[in-house]
């Protein structure tokens, strides 16, 4: 294509006619180009607004999900504590960050010689305490004290349940039974399901006179893997509750309780986290599908918490410990 050259004058200078029409036509041409760069930032614009909402609300379905896979609690109480016909205080309390707790704490009996020692019970991510009376009755009957409380978002207790709000949650009932007058050492942490991962991370934060996981995970990723093995849960995943690499450094007597029925947390979870925890541990098998433990095998249920008290007894017979020393209960 030839290119097109303007006519000239004389003196080489277009004619006024001329330069007036090509300038008329430049500037009419203007609008028009600057009207094609903006439908085309448009165009470009909107795919990358739509990704990135579409990718935002990916993200939330995602932790929506995650965090109703975990936490699942209800606000009703369908007993009011009363039901075992024994003495029982109906407690409220506040944790470090404010948040309003309640809990239940049933006494042991009064000639129990275990009245010293209280289970701090910290149960799992459903329901709320009112659907586990039948296991503070079960408990009772080693001889030492229950208090069982609600996480945040369960129950009475306000808030909304998180990872961290719950580990605060076990401090606070924790420091609740220090103010009753219960020796550190003589509080057994005892964790089920989601409740190990609550009770292994107290066992750091606070003393204890012992550790049971029962029914418990390595961690809450290692779960999910296996429940939906079609989600990068591990990579995704934000709840952790790495119950396993905490075991290495609590130092406390330690009791591992699983039965080989469960199909929620396979008995694979009990013995990787047995194999990695400190002396002294024991690790008792026990009958049933995850929740139906009592159902399963009541009296061995029973016999291994007994066991695992009395070996605490023992060895606080060979090496007295602050536990016989301290006043209170």
């Amino acid at each position: 294509m030839e290119a097109c050259q303007a006519p000239q004058g004389a003196a080489g200078i277009l004619p006024a006619e001329v330069s007036e029409r090509i300038s008329a036509d430049e500037t009419s041409a203007a609008p028009c180009r600057a009207g094609l760069d903006l439908n085309s930032h448009l165009r470009l614009a909107f795919p990358r607004r739509f990704l990135a909402a579409l990718g935002m609300t990916i993200y939330l379905v995602l932790r929506w999900f995650e965090h109703r896979q975990v936490y699942q609690p209800y606000r009703q109480l369908e007993t009011s504590g009363s039901e075992l016909g024994r003495p029982y205080e109906d407690v409220h309390f506040e944790t470090s960050d404010g948040v309003e707790l309640n809990g239940w704490f049933f006494p042991a009996d009064a000639d129990s010689s275990r009245k010293h020692f209280v289970y701090l019970l910290c149960h799992g991510n459903a329901g709320n305490i009112s659907h586990r009376l039948g296991h503070c009755a079960a408990l009772l009957e080693t001889g030492a004290s229950v208090f069982i409380f609600d996480y945040r978002g369960y129950g009475r207790s306000q808030g909304r349940p998180g990872e961290e709000g719950t580990y605060l949650d076990g401090q606070a009932a924790h420091r609740w039974l220090r103010q009753k007058g219960f020796a550190a050492t003589n509080i057994i942490a005892l964790g089920e399901s989601l409740g190990g991962g609550v009770a292994s991370e107290l066992a750091l934060r606070e003393s204890l006179g012992g550790l049971v996981l029962q029914s418990t995970y390595t961690s809450i990723t290692d779960v999910g893997a296996e429940l939906f093995p079609w989600l990068p849960v591990r990579w995704i995943g934000t709840i952790k509750y790495h119950t396993r690499s905490r075991l290495p450094r609590i130092k406390v007597p330690l009791l591992v309780m699983h039965s080989r029925e469960d199909g929620l947390i396979g008995f694979p979870h009990a013995e990787k986290n047995f194999a990695v925890a400190n002396e002294p541990k024991m690790f008792w098998e026990i009958s049933g599908k995850h929740n139906r433990f009592l159902e399963g095998d009541r009296a061995r249920y029973l016999e291994g918490l007994n066991k695992f008290l009395a070996g605490i007894e023992a060895a606080r017979e060979q090496q007295p410990s602050e536990a016989k020393t301290e006043g209170g209960c």
